[in-house]
């Protein structure tokens, strides 16, 4: 197939940038984004052996997909013990995380910026015999080089909302190239999986969401219980991945809030923590008491807000609350993030109605009643005061929805990776 015009002058592009990589890369390590120790690995030059064997190479963008990968390797692992593993993430944060979740036979590298020179030495040093990519990040000159070698390709968890399939309908050239690299495409969700059949021409698995049935990280138990302890008997509530324009409802929500619980607790989490100083500001303006706990206060019975702008520890904010908005869903155009982590944790599910993002999965909560769907600040007090008051929706129902959701995912994944390690390159895989 010839490469379509656009991700010919993308690769020159690349071409040329080459030179101002590991400038570019001094200047993030600087800013705390790239780890020092480390920063080789970008540029596709390894810091361990390549184990014997055969090798299995997974991808995912972010702390999501690293949990993805991480329940996957597992999987793959105890079908075929024989097998190593490396996963690539591009942040501190999910290197972190795989640190502490990878098995014995999984290691941990950085994926290399998308220049041909750091593509072709990560992939000529590590010569894997599997490339699984998770979701939807697909580096052009990764996604090429790799598909050149002959290596099997898989891209699991296919997710895409409207937004993102539109755009890939901008250049369905360069989109039907890079997805054609691929054996096997795994969609999430009939939404991606007919987007991508429409851009693809060819048959596309709906094989379910795999994060609804990764295993979430747990709170370190003793902090958890000392936070526990923190708060004490207070009535409290969280406010999970805020965006701009959200803060200003839940702070209203908490305000109504306040008016029957004046011992009530927010903690409110933003979705991208160096918004901080921001949302610590519109907190000041609003009147409220608060401390932020990334200056490592603790709040005391006078606070009214903790402000969890950190990163990392959402987990300890599901395990402290009884009810958690969902938040990314309280306005259009950001489309919701995924409730299973809180579900999981044994909090009740509130959500506002724009979650265009995991429609499907939403849908299921609705029909089995596990959540409560709010649209305003007096809503979303309503739904947390059921919750307190143990009218909200049952766990039971949360996990009943969550099983029915997933639709056997990760069978279905598994049994596709392992047919294309036995096949090679070109392996017929059922739709």
């Amino acid at each position: 197939m010839t490469l379509p015009t656009g991700l010919t002058l993308y690769r020159l592009l690349m071409r040329v940038a080459a030179p101002l990589a590991t400038p570019l890369l001094m200047l993030r390590t600087r800013a705390g984004k790239e780890d020092p120790g480390r920063r080789n690995e970008r540029l596709g030059r390894p810091t361990f052996p390549r184990p014997p064997g055969q090798l299995v190479w997974l991808h995912g963008a972010s702390v999501g997909e690293s949990l993805v990968l991480a329940s996957l390797v597992s999987e793959f692992a105890a079908a075929q013990p024989e097998l190593r593993f490396l996963v690539t993430t591009g942040t501190m944060t999910s290197a972190r995380l795989m640190a502490r979740r990878l098995p014995p036979v999984a290691r941990h590298q950085y994926l290399p910026i998308d220049t041909l020179s750091a593509v072709r030495g990560f992939l000529d040093y590590w010569k894997p015999d599997l490339a699984v990519f998770a979701e939807s990040e697909l580096w052009p000159n990764l996604v090429i080089e790799t598909a050149a070698r002959d290596i099997p390709m898989a891209l699991v968890n296919a997710r895409m909302n409207d937004r993102s399939l539109a755009s890939w309908n901008k250049r369905p050239d360069s989109a039907r190239y890079l997805l054609g690299c691929f054996d096997w495409i795994g969609a999430a969700d009939s939404r991606t999986r007919d987007g991508l059949e429409n851009l693809t021409g060819k048959a596309i698995t709906l094989a379910g969401n795999l994060k609804l049935e990764a295993r979430a990280e747990t709170a370190d138990p003793e902090t958890l219980a000392g936070i526990r302890r923190t708060i004490g008997d207070r009535p409290v509530w969280l406010a999970a991945s805020t965006h701009p324009g959200e803060e200003a409802i839940v702070l209203h929500a908490h305000a109504l809030t306040l008016k029957t619980h004046p011992d009530a607790l927010l903690i409110l989490a933003p979705r991208h923590p160096e918004r901080g100083d921001e949302v610590a500001r519109l907190i000041d303006k609003q009147g409220f008491r608060f401390v932020r706990r990334s200056a490592g206060d603790a709040p005391s019975p006078d606070h009214q807000i903790w402000l969890a702008d950190t990163l990392g520890e959402m987990p300890l904010w599901y395990g402290a609350a009884p009810a958690a908005l969902i938040a990314g869903s309280l306005l259009p155009g950001i489309g919701g993030h995924n409730p299973i982590e809180a579900s999981q944790a044994g909090t009740a599910v509130l959500s506002g109605e724009h979650t265009a993002s995991f429609d499907d999965l939403y849908a299921v909560y609705r029909q089995h009643k596990a959540m409560i769907t709010v649209d305003s600040a007096a809503s979303i007090a309503s739904a947390i005061e059921r919750v307190w008051g143990h009218r909200g929706p049952a766990i039971k129902l949360a996990r009943a929805a969550i099983t029915e959701a997933s639709g056997g995912a990760m069978a279905t994944s598994l049994a596709a990776l392992e047919a294309l390690l036995a096949g090679g390159k070109g392996t017929e895989i059922a739709p």
